[in-house]
């Protein structure tokens, strides 16, 4: 039993995690993340990974079949992520601008945090470069549930915990507790 799974992780885990690593056009600067599932990072940009950072989590959903993007996409884009962050499986973390995720934060599962919309939104734009773009920045200890989406110019508080589901269009005060789409507050710690 042992054996097996150790061939099943060198198969299905490492290969994978070596196979994203090799595509990756990006070295992230920093510390050396450690990688539970695979992670693609790419672009132009700056990717700055403080220590004790985690990619991936084995008892979760898509540990076999998905890999998690971080892309700096210009020159003057920056993704910092603080120290013992741990990120579930299929994140999307992609930044024109800047993106700060800080310390002891954690995040569940096809979690996406963008800092601009890529386009314009007028139809006569929508090809236009320079599309427009706000930092984005998650404080201290916040958690974060599954299948959230966190948009462009939000700034979330320390301690604040953001609910499964939940597409965060607007800033969250520190230790809140918000839900839904849009999310809204529900509680305060």
């Amino acid at each position: 039993m042992i054996l097996f799974k150790k061939i099943k992780y060198y198969l299905f885990v490492k290969a994978r995690i070596l196979k994203y690593k090799l595509l990756s056009d990006k070295k992230p600067i920093g510390s050396k993340p450690r990688l539970i599932s695979p992670v693609l990072f790419s672009g132009e940009g700056e990717i700055v990974l403080g220590t004790n950072v985690q990619f991936g989590y084995a008892q979760s959903a898509h540990y076999y079949s998905h890999y998690s993007y971080v892309e700096a996409r210009t020159k003057a884009s920056k993704i910092k992520i603080g120290n013992n962050v741990v990120i579930n499986n299929n994140c999307n973390i992609v930044s024109m601008t800047q993106i700060e995720i800080q310390d002891n934060c954690t995040i569940g599962i096809n979690f996406s945090i963008i800092d601009s919309d890529f386009h314009h939104l007028e139809p006569h734009k929508r090809n236009d470069i320079n599309p427009p773009s706000k930092p984005v920045k998650i404080g201290k200890n916040v958690f974060i549930g599954n299948d959230v989406t966190i948009l462009k110019g939000v700034i979330i508080g320390n301690n604040a915990v953001i609910g499964n589901g939940s597409i965060v269009s607007s800033s969250v005060a520190e230790n809140t507790v918000v839900v839904g789409n849009p999310a809204r507050a529900i509680k305060t710690l």
